[in-house]
């Protein structure tokens, strides 16, 4: 950015001397060569020196004056400075003039009369390169407001353009919805007709059919993974999981789920209770005849236990290993909901059984209106 700024000002400045080396030539030289006269270096010097101050000056101070505000003032300031331009640019010839003189610059017989005549070719040139300056600072304006211009037309365009993407990905979005839908509606139907058919026929798998219809109904409905949700519809879906289990075993399974304490407006974050529940069924021995599966999920003094206790079935270590991978993944969404206001444990015991253990503070929202 400051590469082009300083190309773009270079660019400009050597503009600049090209004009006004034209300029200048064609005062001198032509005219000079036409009229057949010339004035003194020093008379040259001072005229082009005091006629390109003023140039810039009236610029300046002009595009100063127009990026104002208040425009009741801008007349009176702008004559205002005009008029001061005027008398700066008298002054400055006289003085340089009896400078130059003195230096001998310029010869000339005679004092330098400040006389009317003096006065009036001086304000003529003055407002001469005025009126250039003014010229020159409302086209640079003009230059300037068109790329303005051009700018906005090009935002409104982007504007626009990412406006009509928007309402195109709206309308996918609202096609996308319409199909999710559809779908679900579609397939929980087929399933409440197969769980029909099958209901007299084979109630093991229509008792199946409805236990995988429930689960999959609160898994389409359930919030995203950073919200909580009721802990009474997690246990609700662990005992379809621990039924569909059941069903598919003959019910061979050795597991016990133990409720204590009022669940009604509790929250939990999600996912939690089911991942070590499958953990249950993927890793461990659910068929042992002695030692049973244990869910223990327990509320009382606004502190929330649950604990796990399952035989381990040890396949030359392989299994705890996959274990281990959704118990990392109960410890961060723990992490994340609670901060370090838990307690998370699990270990191996002697009697090669698996336990987990949480512990969290959970206030009812519901305990004192049950009061």
């Amino acid at each position: 950015m400051i590469f082009f700024n300083l190309k773009k000002f270079l660019i400009n400045y050597k503009l600049h001397l090209f004009i006004w080396g034209i300029y200048i030539i064609y005062e001198v030289f032509i005219l000079g060569l036409v009229a057949k006269s010339f004035r003194p270096t020093g008379a040259y010097v001072i005229i082009y020196a005091s006629n390109i101050t003023v140039f810039y000056a009236h610029a300046f101070f002009l595009k100063k004056l127009l990026s104002n505000t208040n425009s009741k003032l801008k007349p009176i300031q702008i004559a205002l400075l005009i008029i001061l331009i005027i008398f700066g640019y008298t002054l400055f010839n006289y003085y340089a003039g009896l400078a130059f003189i003195k230096l001998g610059f310029i010869k000339i017989n005679g004092p330098v009369p400040f006389a009317r005549e003096f006065i009036l070719t001086c304000t003529y040139r003055s407002l001469y390169y005025i009126g250039f300056a003014t010229g020159y600072v409302y086209l640079v304006k003009s230059f300037q407001d068109q790329k303005k211009v051009e700018a906005l037309e090009r935002q409104n365009l982007v504007t626009k353009i990412e406006k009509q993407a928007l309402e195109n990905d709206l309308v996918q979005s609202q096609n996308n919805y319409l199909r999710s839908q559809i779908n679900p509606h579609f397939l929980f139907n087929t399933l409440n007709f197969i769980y029909n058919d099958a209901r007299k026929k084979a109630p093991m798998a229509a008792d199946a059919i409805m236990n995988l219809a429930e689960m999959m109904r609160y898994a389409l409905k359930r919030p995203t993974a950073s919200e909580m949700v009721p802990l009474s519809e997690e246990i609700e879906q662990i005992e379809h999981l621990i039924n569909l289990h059941k069903l598919r075993t003959a019910n061979t399974i050795n597991l016990e789920l133990k409720v204590s304490g009022d669940m009604l407006g509790l929250r939990f974050p999600p996912l939690i209770l089911l991942t070590l529940v499958e953990n249950i069924f993927k890793h461990g021995n659910v068929t042992h005849s002695t030692q049973p599966a244990i869910i223990k999920i327990a509320y009382e003094n606004n502190k929330l236990n649950i604990s796990t206790i399952n035989m381990i079935n040890d396949n030359n270590g392989k299994q705890t290993e996959s274990h281990h991978v959704g118990i990392d993944n109960v410890s961060k969404r723990l992490s994340s909901f609670y901060g370090d206001e838990y307690i998370f444990k699990y270990y191996r015991d002697p009697l090669n059984r698996y336990i987990t253990e949480i512990e969290v503070k959970v206030v009812n929202p519901l305990a004192k209106l049950n009061r």
